[in-house]
């Protein structure tokens, strides 16, 4: 969309429905520009809801979403339809599973038209299988950020709560949909429209493209040493390679025996385990995200071997690896 303050007429916006989409994102999206509407007085925006087929859709929660058009639909230029100023790819459960030449293929077509291109919660992973992300950064939910690495490791993707990089528009999903709406209502028709926007959102600020996504780890776990914080910032920042645990504790200033006794004070477990508990968790964010073998999991969580990988995930979640893929795919 081209930033004009005296836009002669308003930019139309497609969501793009792909099954299981995240309706909290969607809506949020969706509210952003009408609400702008209703501020400002006059249409700025106008949006369209896509599916492939024109059939409804339903999302992640359940609730089935009429579509107003078939993607294809948006070229016919009779009447007051024509090529959309900017799709978003709004998707969430199950998106790396999505894998449609169709979708892809006019996705690009839009691109080569010189339509933007975004997408919120999971839907990067959309634009990343049709090509459309080589050469830009990105955001994701920071559920899928392991998967999406795995899975794209020479596409830029960060935690930020979206990213703006020339014209692709990505958001982490959630609320950040919302904040990334509120950027673009900023930068096309100014931070006065923007604010009354959030205010009638009830938020009390605009979030910036690199505020956190999640919790800091102090609110996360209800600890506040900043001993243990350092300890396990390392420890999630290295999931793949394992930190030892003698190195773990120099690192914060503490010996081996001071470091398990903090962390069985404030987290009920030796480091030994927690770090296993983490590394576990990533695996089956990564099961469930990617088609990676199992064994490939294995070694991007640290683990020697396939066979202890299982043994400690089935302790862990009471299934095997693969046993838990096979749900998955079920």
């Amino acid at each position: 969309m081209v930033e004009n303050f005296a836009h002669p007429r308003p930019d139309v916006v497609g969501f793009l429905l792909v099954p299981n989409f995240s309706m909290i994102a969607f809506a949020t999206a969706v509210e952003a520009v009408r609400i702008a509407n209703r501020m400002s007085g006059r249409e700025l925006y106008r949006w369209t809801l896509l599916s492939k087929d024109g059939a409804p859709v339903r999302a992640s929660n359940g609730i089935q979403v009429t579509a107003d058009m078939a993607m294809k639909e948006m070229y016919r230029q009779n009447g007051n339809l024509r090529r959309p100023d900017m799709v978003l790819v709004c998707s969430g459960l199950g998106v790396e599973r999505f894998k449609d030449n169709e979708v892809h293929g006019w996705l690009r077509l839009l691109e080569r038209q010189g339509t933007m291109l975004g997408a919120l919660c999971t839907g990067a992973y959309v634009l990343a299988r049709a090509g459309l992300l080589n050469g830009y950064k990105c955001a994701i939910h920071w559920e899928n950020l392991s998967g999406f690495q795995e899975t794209f490791p020479d596409i830029e993707v960060c935690a930020d709560l979206f990213e703006v990089d020339r014209n692709r528009y990505t958001c982490s999903g959630g609320t950040a949909a919302l904040d990334m709406m509120l950027y673009i209502i900023a930068q096309q028709h100014g931070n006065d429209l923007a604010t009354k926007v959030s205010e009638q959102c009830l938020v009390d600020r605009m979030r910036n493209p690199h505020d956190r996504q999640r919790l800091p780890l102090r609110a996360r776990l209800g600890v506040h040493n900043p001993k243990l914080i350092a300890a396990i910032e390392l420890m999630e920042a290295n999931l793949s390679e394992p930190v030892e645990q003698e190195a773990l504790a120099n690192h914060v200033g503490l010996s081996r025996r001071q470091l398990e006794r903090l962390f069985r004070k404030h987290l009920g477990r030796p480091p030994a385990h927690y770090y296993l508990d983490l590394r576990l968790e990533r695996a089956r964010h990564l099961l469930y995200q990617s088609d990676l073998p199992i064994v490939d999991i294995a070694l991007a969580c640290g683990f020697v071997s396939a066979s202890h990988f299982s043994k400690c995930y089935r302790q862990l979640y009471g299934r095997s690896p693969r046993e838990e893929r096979a749900i998955i795919i079920a």
